[in-house]
This record gives C-alpha cells, structure tokens and sequence, in this order.
C-alpha cells in the first residue's frame, strides 16, 4: 500500500495601512535556509486549530500585533520541489484580510523572525527577489485587485476543535 499524500496546510495574513498617502503592508523578515527573506505573516496550521486560529496565533507570534481576520482573499495550492535537496513539498494556503493591532510592547518575536516591517507595494514588488515564496507578492496582488470572499466560506466543526482564540 501506497503512503497517502497530504498538502501542508498554511495560514498568511494581509494586513495593508495607509501611512503618509502611502498604502503598505506588514511583512517579517526571517532567516532561512536560502538566507533572510520576507514574507506575509504566515506558517503552518497547527493539529485542532482552525484556520482563522492559526492565521491569527501566526500573526501575533511573529510580530507581535492582534490579528483579527475578516476577509478571504484567496486559497492557493503550490508546490517547492528541489531535486538536488529531495524535496517535493506541496502547500495550500489559505490568505485573509483583516485587522491588526499596533505590535504590543515587548512582545519576542518568533525563533527565525528577525522583525516586521511595514512595505509599499513599489518596495515589495521590487524585492521579489528576497520573498520567501511567490505567494507572497500574488496574495498581495490578489487583495489590491479586490478579491474577497466571507469568511461564511469556511465550514469549522465545532466538535472537534479547540474554542475560537480570543484577543
């Protein structure tokens, strides 16, 4: 018998505010194995999370910011193959808009996060050499064309998770 394949279910955040006319959006810089790289808030879904959980412990882990999800802007399926590495890893992603509180005080950054940053699209798109994965900039483009979708979308059952996280 065969080994049941299984994608890595992801969580990222698109967290966008206008500073100075200037819309930006809060990304972390993080150490790698291809070296430091930015990416959206973002990480794998834990065992008896949801996803909006996930999404929103991810976000205060690596920057320290209340996130409050309110929007999906979109669910992507991508794969990371290395053949020189043998990896062959498949990822679905889930991506939301939504709200975040300033960084709270103190607050240690996850192991690996070197910090978040607020970025203007211009800076992201020219730094695209440095993201982490091309979700990154596509999740971007996808919230400033307008996609969104309810978070109605997604079904949870209750039973067999853990309470919704409060802030």
């Amino acid at each position: 018998m065969s080994e049941r394949w299984k994608p890595n279910v992801t969580v990222a955040a698109l967290i966008d505010k206008v500073v100075d006319g200037e819309q930006r959006f809060l990304l972390v810089e993080e150490h790698t194995a291809e070296g430091l790289r930015l990416n959206n808030p973002a990480g794998h879904l834990n065992p008896g999370e949801s996803l909006l959980q996930g999404v929103a412990r991810e976000v205060l882990e690596e920057t320290g910011c209340v996130f409050v999800p309110t929007q999906l802007v979109g669910i992507y399926l991508s794969r990371v193959y290395r053949q020189g590495a043998g990896e062959d890893i498949t990822y679905l992603r889930f991506a939301f808009a939504g709200t975040a509180s300033a960084a709270q005080p103190g607050w240690v950054l996850d192991d690996g996060i070197v910090r978040a940053v607020w970025m203007t699209v211009p800076e992201i798109r020219a730094s695209a050499h440095r993201h982490r994965n091309p979700l990154l900039l596509r999740g971007i483009e996808d919230h400033l064309a307008g996609k969104r979708f309810p978070l109605s979308l997604l079904t949870t059952d209750p039973s067999v998770f853990a309470p919704e996280i409060k802030a």
